[in-house]
């Protein structure tokens, strides 16, 4: 049968909502969706789905990540260091997923834009490690600030001493300002995500770039070994793990902690011996703060965080002592990935004459200094400080919950965080006058309503894109990062025509496996994973690593040559295609494929 490749994809004010979603744009901020007043400047914009950060419908309350994140990286474009050609990424919920569209710069305003981007810019580059560890104390002190945050039951009465202090505030004022702290925080938490970030992809584009030019064949996994081989803090919490299933071995503890379903049971089982003693006094060191790590990605209210679930790195380290007793190798392969690093940088380089080999040497080391961070950040800000932002957000939900604002403790997430705002008044302005609050007639129905529409936006699929694609996508980050090119665009517009041919996408990380394909739909079916099989997966996670020495390679459907699954791939010398636009829909659990993440194909075995 003849197939039809669309040219362009469906506008969002013509995309009709689901059966049983209708008035899904009431769920959001009205500034996060598209709005019939701005038709025609919404609709000359090209909106990919960002499946890479956000692969779920979000809820309300959840909008507060596209939300900072694309305020913020805004600000550092635009305002901070006036990058000369991009000004940031503009964000829309459309049918409850995130779309972005890059803000460009208008063409005659680039050049102004230069010299104050090389004195801005240069200036952090220049004294990048102080500047960097001022950002560390910062980020730590908001981590503090945020765990002091308490949402406290408001009393019968204020207590005499606060009459006697002439006080003239009552509790209700405190727990208002608490709500209004734990959002400024985490406000804050994402201006410091990017004070630095856009820096670190920068310094790898112009090396990228230089290299382009220099070595016109190079291909780009090329570039990106020669910034590999990093101890990154981003794998501190795996390596944690390997450290506690090596010392549970030397203490002779394998069948306590290789016993079935691991959880709070077998800590409390360890208590008992004095070497259990012993590995808990590591455990417990560990965990603080190396267990502040979600096994998704941070930006959702249901992730579930290692500190708060042990069950989760115990089955990880489970794992890793049963491998230990098999007589595997648990660690990274860290020098041979050096070694190829110096390998393919010396090739290179032996290629330019000596003027030009300075110049490499001098974008390689700013690369080198600046692609640490674009990796640790996302421990510091997505895992830890989200997780205990995520845990006060429940901590209010429950406090409501017991007022009987919802049925459900964690149902708050189906409210706006200004809706949050106006309930915690009403319930402050009911216990202050004595008399029942609107909130537990008004919020429990419309909850039900907006949980029917957020699961009915769940089943369906997303477009991936919306609106008139350019003729060529140039525009680096979103090549590098989400894997966004022109192939692939192409390949969105056929609508998945070919159903039945190999995949391509970007060749992420080198080396070529085949096996049985496990098709991974969220971080919970991660247990469902068997030794020797190839995870499947619209997006992997850095929070995933602990299960790659069970399999062979990874693919996903999104993502580029420096997006997360990518970089974590190559540290754990993983073969990995991204960006295949498809592959979790298109392969099946037990289906054997063939992954080449040199050349970036798929092949479908069976």
């Amino acid at each position: 049968m003849a197939t039809t490749t669309r040219t362009t994809f469906p506008s969002p004010y013509e995309l009709p909502a689901p059966a049983g979603a209708e008035g899904w744009e009431r769920l959001y901020p009205y500034h996060l969706v598209f709005q019939s007043a701005r038709r025609e400047a919404e609709e000359a914009k090209f909106w990919f789905c960002d499946s890479q950060h956000w692969p779920a419908v979000l809820k309300p309350f959840e909008t507060i990540g596209p939300e900072f994140a694309s305020k913020c990286l805004g600000q550092f474009n635009t305002r901070y260091f006036l990058v000369p050609p991009a000004n940031g990424i503009e964000a829309r919920i459309h049918q409850g997923r995130v779309y972005l569209s890059p803000a460009a710069v208008p063409e005659n305003e680039i050049a102004a834009r230069v010299p104050e981007f090389l004195q801005r810019a240069g200036y952090y580059f220049e004294h990048w490690d102080a500047l960097l560890d001022n950002w560390k104390r910062k980020v730590l002190s908001t981590i503090r600030d945020l765990e002091e945050v308490r949402f406290a039951e408001l009393p019968d009465a204020q207590p005499y001493e606060d009459v006697e202090a002439g006080r003239g505030l009552d509790a209700s004022d405190d727990l208002l300002g608490q709500y209004d702290r734990l959002i400024a925080l985490c406000h804050r938490a994402w201006q410091y995500h990017f004070e630095f970030l856009n820096l670190g992809y920068a310094a790898y584009l112009d090396f990228f770039q230089a290299c382009k030019q220099w070595f016109p064949d190079i291909p780009d996994q090329g570039i990106a070994t020669m910034v590999q081989g990093v101890d990154m803090e981003l794998f501190r919490p795996d390596d944690e793990l390997k450290r506690l299933a090596k010392l549970a071995v030397d203490l002779g503890l394998d069948a306590v902690l290789t016993a079935p379903h691991p959880g709070p049971h077998t800590l409390t089982a360890l208590a008992g011996s004095e070497r259990g003693r012993t590995w808990l006094e590591a455990w417990h060191a560990a965990r603080d703060p190396w267990f502040n790590f979600t096994c998704g990605n941070g930006l959702y209210a249901d992730d579930k965080y290692w500190t708060d679930t042990p069950s989760l790195p115990l089955g990880y380290i489970r794992d890793y002592v049963l491998r230990l007793r098999r007589g595997k190798t648990i660690d990274r392969h860290l020098a041979e990935l050096v070694a190829e690093r110096d390998r393919i940088t010396g090739e290179y380089a032996e290629l330019l004459d000596p003027g030009q080999r300075a110049t490499f040497e001098a974008k390689l080391g700013l690369a080198r200094q600046a692609y640490p961070y674009v990796e640790n950040h996302n421990f510091y800000i997505e895992h830890w400080t989200m997780c205990v932002f995520w845990r006060k957000a429940r901590e209010l939900s429950a406090l409501l919950h017991r007022a009987g604002f919802w049925p459900g403790e964690d149902d708050m997430f189906y409210l706006t965080r200004d809706e949050v705002r106006g309930a915690l008044f009403d319930y402050a302005a009911g216990w202050a006058l004595g008399t029942a609050p609107a909130g537990p007639a008004h919020w429990p129905p419309e909850i039900e309503r907006r949980r029917r529409i957020v699961d009915t936006l769940a089943r369906q699929e997303p477009e991936p894109a919306l609106n008139h694609p350019p003729e060529a996508v140039t525009e680096p980050f979103s090549v590098m990062l989400w894997g966004i090119t022109s192939e692939r665009v192409r390949a969105w517009l056929s609508g998945g025509a070919d159903t039945t041919g190999d995949l391509t996408g970007v060749a992420a990380s080198p080396g070529l496996a085949d096996g049985p394909a496990r098709v991974i739909r969220s971080a919970g079916e991660l247990d469902l994973v068997q030794d020797g099989e190839i995870i499947v997966a619209q997006i992997t996670a850095p929070s995933w690593a602990p299960v790659f020495g069970r399999i062979r390679a990874t693919v996903t459907d999104i993502g580029g040559v420096m997006s997360h699954a990518a970089i974590v791939c190559r540290e754990y010398s993983l073969p990995a295609v991204t960006g295949t636009g498809s592959a979790s829909t298109r392969i099946r659990t037990g289906q054997r494929i063939r992954v080449d993440g040199s050349a970036g194909t798929v092949t479908l075995l069976d």
